[in-house]
């Protein structure tokens, strides 16, 4: 009533009154109706217009009162006040309205919510019910429904149903109502059927209908091109219209999937470069909303692009996008051609960008830039609109502008950017939870897995195939989503990559890549995760070089740079060089042939520490594109010049060719960082699953491939990043070390091959760090429990020893001395392989290799023999023998022969266990050969193993005893034969048989043929400085002292184990064998190898029987063997028949066990053995002592230790062969002994060998065959009769000596020097070979003692007497006599004569005695001789002889005429007439005088024997008158005698006193007074023995001569000379007998 009033005053009460009683809720249905009414009035004529909306909202808001009817007119009353002039109240009005519209909507919430709990059947609504069957609602229900259907009719112009009343109605506010309607309500919606219809009917249509002009209009199209004006799209409208769009798609996508679809494509037809910039800047906005909406936009990928015939729409969202942000790059530097705007306000492109330009010429000048992006000269902020992941629009909300607002530049492209970012951060985080929530559902269902695998793989295993099922659809879709948004992203975010100038914006850019390139890869997507992958690479790499590198890589898929999406073709657009970016960094290229240098900028390096990243979070999903990744990694590497340094890490540092490196501090202060990030990297890779590990390596390894191909063929620095990368990822996956071994070693040692140097330096380094980690590394289970492991770590060091770089092999073998050092202990079955690779150095490969393999071999031999199994002792000797074969180093060579050694010794320390294993080892081989039906192999086979073991050790010790230098053929001849020797009875006894045949006579041949063959030139020097000794100066010589030393070793193991040797079957044919090198050995030309050729020999003829009693060193073998007959199959050399003994060892067996000693030899084999030995030495002396054909300077002649050496073998052998020492084998020795005797000495050995020429010594050789000869004749004088026929052979032997004392030994053609001449001419002694003969004489003198010797013994001797050994000794020794003072030696012919008088003494009473044989006939006259040469020598003393040894060699004659008058004349019976008839005409000569009467003045000097002619004289007379007169004969010789000597001693006295008449007062000579004296005194001799003899044998006439001598004795008394006065005193005493009366005449002279 009071409102009725329409007075302000009273109606501002009533109103207060109404709302308060409003408020307290006490107005019924009817009054509030009637309030409405009242309250329209006052509409109606606009009274307090405020107070009645409050009025208004009161009523609605309290209770729920007001329906139907009054609610529409209430709702109506508030537009009709929205739309009054006043501004105010219009407000108000607008604000009342949308609050009512809300109410009404809440109320109908409300009853729902009381509802809810009645369940009621839903009423089936027909299909139908048109839009007015709203019975089914409820009241509030009701309401809300028409209001919003009416609300759609006032937007589409159109008359409402319900809300009567209504007189006008702006679109704008429908739709904004419609909006927040959608927006606050939607469950309203989506509840009631009824509702969705509404939204299907009436709001989708009416919104695809004010899109129309937004659609149809394109900028820039004149207006009178078309036929009908085209409706300019308005801004208010369009922009509410995006609005609701959004609101529709958000929140009823589900109900209205087709019409979403169309609104969809509208919004992405919106950013078309020809729609306004306003138009397109809401469309982003709009956009930007769907993008945080991840769920959503999966919806979008399930309803559409997954369905056959539906448009893409989620791939065309995103292209579109793309094309957008392209398009924005593209505008024209001036501006849009078309300004023209609906509101004639300016684009983006026009005046108001200059500012921003001019931003960019600061660049230069450091000016802080703003966050910009930037290409081919457009500059476009980024201007900060939203917080990441929400989308808040700026124009969206614009709602109070009617015209269009003036876009800044940039914002569309900054919301372009962040709807990219957000669209991949939904996507990403979206599928990744699930994928997340996938996997961990099948790790819980699966208890079969029970590691963890891929997600596709454990697909298999699933327990519920509902949840597979599940997992195949969300699969699907997230592949789909991938494929089809990843090309316009990368489109888009590769162009943005090159355009953006902030840091923080390259780093969202990357970010967006990097988490889609994960994507991808967990997915599967491989194309698509190398597309995101490549394009971070290439942003990592400066512009220009990824193309080359990119392309050459897998990333083939790429290359075409173009991507076709759908009909539009999004270019991917090449990097722009004029990008103005912070360069931090210059350096070359990683190129075959590098021009200049590249410069990498701060969003290289950005990219480079995105790509780390990538690498190192999600390298288990890069698979194939490891290989990009890695490739642009290494150049990036080598650009920033980081160098691998020890482990594979890289550090920071330049080679030599860095000049053109250039590094900012900006850039240095980061790499640290960047490499520890490279390393990390790597050390993740241990969290990789196998298969991707697998992709790290095989990417690895191919791009250390290419490094390899660039290196080819120049020696630049090449690039080791891969290769410093496979070991930095073998190190750290050593647990899982065998599955990734072959491939990793198998390239590093291709890469050990490169002819670069630095590259296979790496190579090595890299395979040895693996290979020392993999053996330090402690696996699971250990080493030592899985011996496969080892092999396969080692195996890789056994194949460098194919690789021929000297510095690889050094590398090698470093790497051995280090795994010996460190693990030496446990290597185990390893240890063939490490000594093989000791083994592989080969001589040609340089002095420090070898030096350092040696090393290694030290080292195993002094620790590690006993911890190796005994199977690699082999390969040890096989290893140490070649280094004494290498011939760079000779102290190498030396110490392995000592290595050598000491492994014989451990040989020897631990036989048996070595034994005990090495069996066990042959019978598990055995074994397995049989399994497999093949014949097992290994050297010296039928030995037992460890004798094999010992034979290798020998074999090698052969090999290095006929190497070409002298010191180590010596060292190793000296250690096999040290060990044969010390260790030889570990063997087997079988064993020796190979010993003998294999080792030592080959290796005996083979040092022969060296020996034989070597080079007689002189070697100057040997090496260095070092003087060579000249006995050692040629090969030959030093080739002659290996003969020597392993000759005599042979002959010493012969001699030592003889015991041992002789039960082998073939003892015999080796025995032969070895005297025939003895032989070879000993006709040498060499004095050394001779000389101990025959020490060889002395040695093994020195061997007595083998020792027989039972403290002998060992029993021999063959005891603890069985008793076969048959000895094995011993075949040597050229034996093909098994040695079948005669005598079988059993029996020899059977002797050992009963109680008499056994006898090891055959007495029969071991005469052969001795005859063997004598032919040798028969051969040898013959062969030796021959004189040669013709001599020159180099004749050889054997040397007289040789001689004497071999003579004194003589007497050793003969022991052994006396029983069957034969005349034949006499005259042999004979022959062999006048030779080595004759042979003579060369004039600068005679000083040492002979005593000086006065001394009357025998040389060695003398004495030795003497020694000989007297050996043999004490063996004839105890040998049986038969062996006495020899003595004559002696005799003739000895005498051939005794003539050497006149008459020295001829030697061939050669002709010596007397020594004596030698002597005296010392000069000479330097002349070229000069021989000179020896002093035969002291040697013939001693033979001559031998003779008398032996003769005293065997005068009597039946074949002494038959061969006429008197004679013979009579006719020697008539030379030596008869020269007499001619002799070369006085004391010749003095022992001539005394030995002739023992002689004589013994042996005229047996030649007496064998008077009738006739036996000694021919000695007589040959003794006459003797006697006739002797006394009457022709031969004339020297001057300087003196009266004392005149007197002396008188004795001498008066001896031998003493012998005639004792042992010749008493016998003159017995001895031939014409013999005694030569004696007597002697004697006769002697008594006067020993030279003829004629005194010629040449002989008057000659001293008289006086002494000599006495005795003469006497025997003369003793014989013929003491005897009674036999013959006549002798009677006459008698007579004659003494009237020659009368006659003669007449003639001296005559001339005796004419000379001293003559001479007067003069003395006469001596000689004549001497002479005058000894006829004196011969005459009172011959009275005195007249006298004495019985006067019948004294003829008258002799009587008548002596007295007629008295006259002329008287003549002499005038004599002056007092001794002649003497003398006459003394021959006329007896003249006394004379004086008696003369008789009566005798007739005819008898009385």
């Amino acid at each position: 009533m009071g409102c009725g009033t329409k007075e302000p005053k009273i109606t501002q009460l009533c109103l207060a009154a109404i709302q308060r009683l409003m408020s307290h809720e006490v107005v019924s249905e009817t009054a509030a109706g009637n309030i409405i009414n009242m309250l329209w009035q006052l509409m109606e004529n606009s009274l307090e217009e405020l107070k009645l909306l409050q009025t208004v909202l009161v009523l609605l808001t309290t209770n729920t009162v007001v329906h139907d009817e009054a609610l529409s007119k209430a709702i109506v009353l508030c537009f009709r006040l929205h739309f009054t002039k006043d501004n105010i109240t219009n407000n108000t009005a607008a604000a009342t309205v949308r609050q009512v519209v809300t109410v009404v909507f809440e109320r109908m919430v409300a009853e729902d919510e009381r509802h809810r709990d009645i369940i009621e059947q839903p009423v089936l609504v027909q299909g139908n019910s048109n839009r007015r069957c709203v019975s089914t609602l409820k009241p509030c229900a009701k309401d809300a429904y028409m209001l919003f259907q009416d609300l759609c009719q006032l937007v589409n112009a159109d008359a409402p149903y319900w809300l009567v009343g209504m007189t006008e109605m702006t679109r704008t506010f429908g739709l904004e109502l419609l909006e927040s309607v959608l927006n606050d309500f939607p469950q309203v919606f989506l509840q009631h059927q009824e509702f969705s219809f509404l939204l299907k009917e009436r709001v989708c249509p009416l919104v695809i209908k004010l899109f129309s002009p937004n659609i149809k209009f394109r900028q820039g199209s004149s207006s009178s091109s078309s036929p009908a004006p085209v409706e300019k799209p308005y801004f208010p409208i369009c922009m509410r219209l995006l609005r609701v769009v959004s609101v529709l798609i958000k929140q009823f996508y589900s109900l209205l999937v087709t019409e979403c679809e169309i609104f969809l494509s509208l919004l992405v037809k919106f950013l078309d470069a020809d729609k306004p910039q306003w138009l397109r800047a809401v469309a982003v906005e709009s956009i930007h909303r769907l993008c945080v909406q991840p769920q959503l936009l999966r919806s979008f990928c399930q309803s559409y692009d997954m369905k056959q015939h539906s448009t893409k729409v989620f791939r065309d969202i995103v292209n579109a996008l793309g094309s957008f942000i392209q398009s924005l790059f593209l505008v024209p530097p001036t501006g849009n051609p078309a300004t023209t705007n609906q509101a004639g306000n300016n684009n983006s492109g026009g005046p108001v960008s200059t500012p921003a330009n001019s931003g960019m010429l600061g660049i230069g000048g450091g000016v802080t830039l703003l966050p910009a992006f930037e290409y081919r000269g457009t500059w476009i902020p980024i201007l900060t609109i939203t917080v990441q992941g929400s989308a808040k629009a700026t124009y969206l909300e614009m709602l109070d502008k009617v015209e269009p607002p003036t876009i800044p530049e940039g914002y569309a492209m900054s919301v372009a950017f962040h709807c990219l970012l957000d669209l991949v951060r939904g996507i990403t985080s979206m599928i990744e939870g699930e994928l997340g929530e996938v996997e961990t559902e099948c790790q819980t269902t699966t208890e079969a897995a029970s590691s963890p695998t891929q997600s596709s793989e454990r697909q298999e295993s699933q327990s519920t195939s509902d949840q597979m099922d599940k997992e195949i659809v969300s699969r699907a879709v997230w592949e789909e989503m991938v494929n089809a948004c990843w090309c316009g992203l990368l489109a888009a975010l590769s162009l943005l990559l090159d355009a953006s100038t902030d840091e923080a914006a390259t780093e969202n850019i990357l970010k967006a890549e990097l988490t889609m390139a994960a994507l991808c890869g967990r997915l599967g997507l491989v194309t698509s995760r190398d597309a995101f992958i490549t394009a971070i690479c290439k942003g990592s790499l400066p512009p220009h070089y990824a193309l080359t590198v990119l392309n050459t890589t897998t990333a083939a898929t790429l290359s075409n740079k173009s991507y076709s999406i759908q009909g539009q073709s999004v270019m991917m657009i090449s990097p722009s060089s004029e990008s103005h970016q912070q360069v931090v960094a210059v350096g070359q290229p990683l190129a075959v042939q590098p021009q200049g240098t590249v410069m990498l900028t701060s969003k290289n390096i950005q990219c480079m520490r995105t790509l780390l990243n990538l690498a190192h979070c999600h390298g288990a999903v890069l698979g194939t594109s490891w290989q990009l990744v890695l490739a642009t990694l290494q150049h990036l590497v080598w650009i920033l010049g980081l160098k691998p340094s020890s482990g594979g890490a890289l550090k920071p540092g330049r080679a030599v060719e860095g000049p053109s490196t250039v590094l900012t501090t900006a850039v240095m202060t980061d790499l640290p960082v960047i490499s520890n990030i490279l390393s990390r990297l790597f050390e993740s890779s241990q969290y990789l699953d196998d298969v991707s590990l697998h992709h790290l390596i095989n990417a690895l390894c191919s791009l250390s491939l290419e490094a390899m191909d660039m290196a080819y063929g120049n020696n630049k620095e090449p690039s080791l990043f891969a290769v410093a990368k496979l070991l930095e990822t073998g190190l750290v996956n050593m647990h899982r070390i065998e599955i990734l071994w072959r491939p990793l070693t198998g390239h590093l040692l291709e890469v050990c091959q490169h002819p670069n140097s630095r590259m296979r330096e790496w190579g090595a380094e890299a395979l040895t760090s693996l290979i020392k980690a993999g053996l330090t590394f402690s696996h699971d289970p250990p080493l030592s429990q899985n011996q496969r492991l080892q092999l396969l770590l080692l195996n890789p060091l056994k194949e460098m020893s194919s690789i021929n770089h000297p510095d690889i092999r050094l590398k090698q073998l470093e790497c051995v001395l280090q795994i010996l050092q460190s693990q030496g202990d446990s290597l185990g079955p390893g240890w063939p392989l490490v000594l093989g690779v000791m083994g592989a150095i080969r001589n040609d490969q340089g002095e420090s290799l070898i030096r350092t393999a040696f090393q290694c071999l030290q080292l195993v031999v002094t620790d590690f023999l006993p911890t190796m199994p005994c199977t690699c002792l082999q390969i040890v000797v096989d290893v140490a023998g070649s280094f004494g074969l290498h011939n760079q180093e000779l102290n190498i060579s030396l110490t392995s022969i000592g290595l050598l050694w000491n492994i014989s010794d451990y040989f020897f320390q631990r036989g048996e266990t070595i034994e005990k294993e090495l069996n066990k080892e042959e019978a598990a081989q055995q074994k397995q050969a049989e399994e497999k039906g093949v014949v097992l192999n290994r050297p010296f086979h039928p030995a037992p193993p460890f004798d094999c073991l010992w034979l290798c050790l020998y074999a090698k010790l052969g090999e290095l005893c006929v190497d070409p230098r002298p010191a180590v053929r010596k060292s190793a001849g000296q250690t096999l034969f040290s060990t044969i020797g010390a260790h030889g009875t570990l063997l087997q006894h079988s064993t020796w048989h190979t010993v003998i045949w294999k080792v030592l006579f080959h290796l005996l041949d083979r040092v022969r043929e060296s020996s034989t063959t070597a080079d007689k030139e002189k070697i100057e020097s040997g090496g260095g400085n070092i003087l060579i000794h000249h006995s050692r100066d040629t090969a030959e010589k030093q080739w002659a002292e290996t003969w020597v030393l392993t000759l005599a070793g042979v002959a010493r193991i012969f001699n030592t184990r003889r015991y041992l040797l002789q039960p082998l079957g073939d003892f015999s044919r080796a025995w032969d064998v070895l005297l025939d090198h003895i032989q070879s050995a000993a006709l040498s030309k060499n004095n050394e190898v001779s000389l101990a050729a025959l020490k060889s020999f002395q040695e093994i003829l020195q061997i007595v029987s083998p020792v027989r009693d039972s403290d002998k060193p060992e029993t021999p073998p063959a005891v603890n063997v069985p008793v076969p007959v048959l000895l094995g199959s011993i075949s040597g050399p050229g034996l093909n028949r098994p040695f079948v003994r005669t005598d079988s060892i059993g029996e020899k067996l059977g002797r050992y066990n009963s109680s008499e000693p056994p006898i090891v030899t055959d007495e029969l084999e071991d005469l052969n053995l001795w005859w063997a030995a004598w032919n040798t030495w028969y051969r040898i002396g013959s062969e030796s002592t021959k004189p040669p054909v013709t001599f020159d300077k180099l004749t050889f002649i054997p040397s007289q230790p040789f001689l004497t050496a071999l003579t004194q073998i003589f007497p050793a052998l003969y022991q052994h062969i006396k029983a069957g020492f034969s005349m034949g084998d006499l005259q042999k020795l004979g022959v062999t002994l006048h030779s080595a005797v004759s042979v003579p000495i060369s004039s600068d050995a005679s000083p040492f060998i002979l005593p000086s020429y006065t001394e009357a010594v025998l040389t060695s050789l003398q004495e030795a065959v003497l020694t000989a000869l007297d050996v043999l004749q004490k063996a004839i004088c105890v040998g049986p009769e038969n062996m006495q026929i020899m003595y004559p052979a002696i005799f003739d032997q000895l005498l051939a000596f005794v003539e050497f004392s006149c008459k020295p030994p001829q030697y061939g053609q050669l002709e010596t020097k007397h020594i004596a001449n030698a002597k005296y001419n010392q000069i000479q002694l330097f002349a070229p070979a000069e021989w000179v003969a020896l002093n035969y004489v002291p040697f013939a003198e001693r033979s001559l003692e031998v003779v008398v010797d032996l003769y005293q013994k065997t005068a009597c001797h039946k074949a002494v007497v038959n061969e006429k050994v008197l004679q013979n000794i009579i006719k020697t020794l008539r030379v030596p006599l008869s020269l007499k003072y001619s002799c070369p030696s006085e004391s010749t012919w003095k022992l001539a004569v005394s030995s002739l008088l023992k002689v004589l003494s013994i042996g005229l009473p047996v030649a007496r005695q064998h008077a009738s044989s006739g036996k000694f006939d021919s000695m007589w006259p040959e003794l006459a001789n003797t006697f006739e040469d002797f006394l009457f020598t022709k031969s004339i003393p020297p001057d300087n002889l003196s009266i004392q040894e005149f007197q002396r060699n008188e004795s001498i004659d008066v001896e031998v005429v003493q012998l005639i008058s004792t042992e010749i004349l008493p016998y003159a019976n017995f001895i031939p007439k014409e013999f005694v008839g030569q004696i007597m005409t002697m004697l006769n000569k002697g008594s006067i005088h020993s030279q003829s009467s004629s005194f010629t003045e040449a002989e008057i000097d000659i001293r008289l024997r006086e002494e000599f002619s006495k005795m003469c004289f006497e025997t003369l007379l003793q014989f013929s008158f003491s005897n009674k007169v036999t013959t006549p004969q002798e009677g006459y010789i008698s007579r004659m005698a003494l009237s020659v000597l009368l006659k003669r001693s007449q003639d001296v006295l005559h001339r005796y006193i004419e000379d001293e008449r003559l001479s007067g007062k003069c003395p006469l000579p001596r000689q004549q007074v001497t002479e005058i004296i000894f006829v004196l005194k011969a005459v009172s001799t011959l009275i005195d023995s007249l006298k004495k003899t019985q006067p019948e044998n004294v003829d008258g006439n002799t009587w008548a001569q002596v007295i007629a001598l008295y006259p002329t004795l008287v003549e002499c008394i005038t004599c002056s000379s007092a001794e002649v006065c003497s003398a006459l005193k003394e021959a006329l005493v007896p003249f006394k007998d004379f004086m008696q009366p003369p008789a009566s005449k005798v007739q005819n002279g008898e009385s």
